[in-house]
């Protein structure tokens, strides 16, 4: 073997939010689904949404923007739920993330990634893995298991595990 090292490439799933332009790991999206039916879930924060029925499963959904401050807005044909793998307390959890649309599937090298900005105090940047660039935009990178509070993906698997039966019946 030669003394190069191998150029490693990450794959990312890109979609939007408002205006900006956010990017997933690949290794931790299962698969998108269209816009379905969601089931709401009394007494839950505003931005969990409820639970849909995905193959007889009950999966909590999570609207994004509301997650992260932005006002909500009407479906569209191109809003979409990201269907997430995330470890809570060493357990796999399946969510589903509400997005406005879905881009791509997009290739960045390590190098090409930087650090998340310092914002100050005010704004919560530890979910943030990183900025890439893609053609002349930023995309923020997501660390999808600190997107949320161990508490609130809890309580997203409370909701599933509640919302199976409403959800199963309610289709």
């Amino acid at each position: 073997m030669s003394g190069e090292v191998e150029k490693q490439t990450n794959q990312y799933l890109t979609f939007t939010l408002a205006d900006e332009i956010f990017a997933l790991d690949i290794g931790s999206v299962r698969e998108v689904l269209e816009l379905t039916n969601i089931t709401r879930i009394p007494r839950t924060p505003p931005f969990m949404r409820g639970v849909i029925n995905l193959r007889g499963h009950a999966v909590p959904v999570v609207d994004m923007r509301l997650k992260f401050g932005l006002p909500e807005v009407e479906a569209t044909v191109n809003t979409c739920i990201i269907i997430v793998e995330v470890e809570v307390e060493g357990e796999d959890t399946v969510l589903g993330a509400l997005v406005d649309s879905v881009r791509e599937v997009v290739e960045m090298t390590p190098e090409a990634i930087e650090p998340a900005p310092r914002m100050g105090t005010s704004i919560d940047t530890r979910f943030i893995r990183g900025m890439g660039k893609q053609d002349e935009h930023f995309v923020i990178i997501l660390d999808i298991g600190k997107v949320f509070s161990a508490d609130e993906l809890a309580l997203a698997r409370d909701a599933g595990g509640q919302g199976v039966q409403e959800a199963v019946l309610a289709q």
